[in-house]
């Protein structure tokens, strides 16, 4: 007979005590098969960022050499073979699909969208269109994290935190922050809630620092700053109202950029015929841009550095500032490929630093920081991961005010997104995918 008395204090202190020893002889510290797994998934996208950033400088500077009134012939044909490469190889989609893949395909990414994805992006950031690598980056390497967990035979939370990991990786390898990366891939999955797949916050951690380290090493990149803002020191509680105005300043041109942007993709959904026309279309208005205003070319990476060292007036970055919202809504609703975080950098910076000019005394670094959080938070309701990436873009060691200005930009914002599928609605993903 057994007897149905709980065990005594002593008796269960004494099991759990030979579980835990048993544990240990097995395994005496916290490193683990899974440990080494997202930091082999890390390191093999960051090697391909590495790649990938290689090649899109190379033909880079071939495609700089054009300038002026030559980009309308130039970006117009860039836009053509971008539309015939969709057209033939297949639509890779945008962020919005693989935001979507998330939510209701359990984290699976299609590689299959791969070659379509890379080589229009490759064209269209490279010829000049105001779309950085983010995009490509994430759908390759987060494809990536799919096939090993298809390998591996993961299921549930594990395959979708397997291919979350990947997709840090590859927005580390651009921004050179580990901690943000890994904070953005989770945070632009939704329009209100910051961590709903809270555990993939670890392998996404794990997987980003691999690929900051392989990718750093390929290209040096990502070690000093990405931009070398002004000397500022947080000394007076004043910045912090300082922080809120450009804050509420970055919310409204965020609302600026989503109208121009929603008003583009109407435009551009009424025009007949196949992708290659939209895209050949695109490239002719991003081309008459670029010619007249060449500071609109490209997704901001360099140009911003001249944005700070130039003493542009303050009307003048204020045309700069929208004619880049055009840019970026014409790049991306027309069918060229990319992301929109670092072009919104540049607008950001561009308002901040106008401001900065009309009123006196305001310091410049400080203006231009929080209205390139707040903008973005805006768009991407991304605040905490804005908040670490432009800290470690811009080497702004006071978290505080760039926090208040993300927290603005975020409260502030529409309510219905930007990128719709962060609504987690189905009906959305049907949309994308068809």
């Amino acid at each position: 007979m057994f007897s149905d008395k709980p065990p005594t204090s002593n008796q269960t202190q004494r099991w759990k005590f030979l579980q835990l020893f048993g544990l240990v002889r097995r395994n005496p510290v916290m490193l683990s098969k899974w440990v080494l797994r997202w930091a082999i998934v890390g390191a093999v996208s960051g090697l391909f960022a590495g790649l990938y950033w290689n090649v899109l400088e190379l033909i880079t500077h071939q495609l700089q050499r054009f300038e002026g009134l030559s980009l309308l012939i130039v970006m117009p044909l860039a836009g053509l073979i971008i539309g015939l490469v969709i057209h033939f190889l297949g639509n890779p989609g945008e962020i919005a699909v693989i935001v979507n893949n998330i939510h209701f395909r359990g984290g699976r990414l299609d590689p299959s969208k791969n070659p379509s994805m890379l080589l229009a992006s490759l064209v269209s950031i490279a010829a000049g269109g105001s779309a950085g690598p983010e995009a490509p980056l994430v759908q390759v390497t987060g494809s990536f994290g799919t096939w090993v967990g298809d390998r591996l035979k993961l299921q549930g939370e594990d395959f979708r935190s397997m291919s979350l990991a990947a997709m840090a990786a590859g927005f580390t390898a651009l921004f050179g922050a580990p901690l943000g990366g890994a904070m953005f891939a989770l945070e632009i999955l939704h329009h209100q809630h910051i961590l709903e797949y809270y555990e993939a916050l670890m392998p996404a951690i794990v997987a980003s620092c691999a690929s900051y380290l392989v990718f750093t090493f390929i290209t040096h990149l990502g070690i000093a700053p990405t931009w070398y803002f002004p000397q500022y020191r947080l000394e007076n509680i004043d910045d912090f109202a300082v922080a809120i105005l450009f804050g509420i300043i970055g919310a409204v041109a965020g609302w600026i950029f989503m109208s121009i942007f929603r008003a583009c993709h109407h435009l551009f959904a009424r025009i007949p015929g196949p992708i290659y026309l939209h895209t050949t279309i695109a490239g002719l208005g991003l081309g008459s841009l670029a010619a007249f205003l060449p500071l609109t070319r490209y997704f901001g990476h360099e140009e911003l550095q001249s944005v700070l060292t130039t003493n542009f007036s303050a009307v003048f970055l204020l045309v700069l500032a929208l004619s880049k919202m055009v840019a970026i809504s014409m790049t991306v609703t027309g069918g060229w490929r990319g992301g929109f975080i670092i072009p919104l950098f540049f607008t950001g910076a561009c308002i901040g630093k106008a401001v900065a000019i009309l009123i006196p005394g305001l310091n410049p670094a400080l203006a231009m920081i929080c209205t390139m959080a707040a903008i973005n938070a805006a768009v991407t309701r991304t605040p905490i991961s804005t908040t670490l990436l432009l800290s470690k873009l811009t080497n702004f060691s006071p978290l505080t005010p760039i926090l208040f200005a993300s927290l603005m930009g975020f409260f502030l914002a529409p309510k219905v997104p930007l990128i719709a599928s962060q609504l987690k609605i189905q009906e959305s993903f049907e949309e994308i995918k068809n």
